[in-house]
């Protein structure tokens, strides 16, 4: 579950999420800074207004930017959904159905990439839109999991996981990173940072694997789930006791801004 929400399950707009989060309620792209959350919603009445969101057969969404008349732009809610990680935001997206006026929970999305492309606005009018690729995060995740980290050049991961923390600039050899590879390139780096050891107990790495790396799990500060790339400053290597109990723990709150407390003496930001 993500801030409470279940995929497939039905919700009321105004009641679960204004009510409980704040934000506007016009606007398809809801950024809430106080809980480091973004609230996105597409539909099938999307088209009326200029936006035309597709989910491709790998369960990949192509999601409309916000702005129904003329060119779009990279400012307000384009900008929140595209610096999302970056900036430590949990991206969750529901579908709008009609007649019913409810609201579908999609799930927790990671932004890959972005493009801009032609298309129309709601007048009918030629335009640029952007159009933002987004991927269910569970499914990097599971990607992640299945791939062993790479820990040998420090100086040389770091400047991967900096790259990879935002669209725009993760690129290596003018070639763009996919969402796998820029999540890849922000957890080797914490893990080597770590040396095998916890960063949050201290405690030695549980056990070495077979490859010979220490096994550690990167644990993302500022949001509520873990998954895709982000902020190397905000994302910290923890054993398995310490990041359940970050997340399942009765003091895990706490425990988290401990870590966020702890983060400026294992990280120096650029």
């Amino acid at each position: 579950m993500s801030y409470g929400f279940e995929k497939g399950r039905s919700y009321n707009r105004r009641q679960d999420i204004h009510a409980r989060f704040g934000g506007s309620q016009q606007s398809g792209i809801i950024p809430v800074p106080a809980h480091n959350v973004i609230f996105i919603m597409s539909g099938a009445r999307g088209p009326e207004y200029g936006y035309d969101d597709e989910v491709l057969e790998d369960g990949t969404v192509l999601y409309f930017g916000e702005g129904q008349r003329g060119d779009q732009l990279y400012v307000r809610g384009n900008r929140a959904i595209g610096d999302h990680a970056a900036d430590g935001r949990s991206l969750l997206l529901f579908h709008k159905r009609y007649p019913q006026r409810d609201i579908l929970f999609v799930g927790e999305m990671v932004c890959e990439s972005f493009e801009w492309r032609q298309g129309r606005d709601a007048d009918g009018n030629t335009r640029q839109v952007i159009v933002f690729r987004l991927r269910h995060i569970e499914k990097v995740v599971e990607q992640m999991e299945a791939t062993a980290p790479i820990v040998d050049d420090l100086d040389g991961l770091r400047d991967l996981a900096y790259a990879a923390a935002g669209i725009r600039d993760a690129k290596v050899g003018g070639k763009p990173r996919t969402i796998y590879e820029r999540s890849a390139d922000v957890r080797n780096y914490v893990l080597a940072r770590a040396r095998g050891v916890c960063e949050g107990c201290s405690a030695p790495a549980p056990f070495v694997r077979r490859d010979g790396s220490h096994y550690l799990e990167p644990h993302h500060i500022r949001r509520v789930s873990d998954g895709g790339p982000d902020h190397p400053a905000f994302v910290i290597g923890l054993c398995p006791n310490c990041h359940r109990r970050v997340h399942a723990g009765v003091d895990g709150t706490e425990y988290n801004a401990t870590l966020l407390a702890r983060m400026p003496g294992l990280e120096k930001k650029r």
